[in-house]
């Protein structure tokens, strides 16, 4: 028998790329209960609607959602509950400060497991795309996979 490996989880907010300009990301642990860690390694989550925002001081993640764990009684917990990020002190100030400063916004954009067993959620400092940069993304996308098709035809 094979053993599962930990760390398989991935979650990816692929629609952010398309939506905003990353200007810097960090890596931040979750306040989770038991039934959404255990919901989480199954791989039942969705952050495409998840958005971050400042509360006294602390980052929380709003509208993250993990699907009710199927094996869990009445403790179960709530799909789309606010869950508290952990960061270091110096880093949320750098955060808070430049979401007042800049108009820029925080939008989670991978969450996954550690190796040690650890749910992580990778946050990214974002400025928002216009239009034409969105157009410009999709031609750019267009190019390389015509390039890659390319390249397989020639090998």
């Amino acid at each position: 028998m094979e053993k599962k490996k930990k760390g398989k989880v991935e979650i990816v907010n692929r629609r952010a790329k398309f939506e905003y300009h990353f200007v810097d990301t960090f890596e931040a642990g979750i306040a989770l209960l038991g039934t959404e860690i255990k919901s989480l390694r199954g791989g039942n989550a969705n952050i495409n609607d998840a958005f971050c925002l400042f509360e006294n001081n602390e980052l929380y993640v709003r509208s993250m959602y993990i699907k009710e764990y199927a094996f869990a009684t009445y403790f179960n917990h709530e799909a789309r509950r606010t869950r508290k990020l952990l960061l270091r002190r110096p880093e949320l100030r750098k955060l808070e400060r430049k979401v007042k400063e800049k108009g820029l916004t925080i939008v989670p954009y991978r969450l996954y497991i550690t190796e040690r067993g650890f749910a992580k959620l990778e946050i990214a400092l974002v400025q928002g795309k216009k239009s034409y940069d969105k157009r410009e993304s999709l031609k750019e996308k267009d190019s390389k996979r015509d390039l890659d098709r390319m390249r397989k035809i020639k090998l």
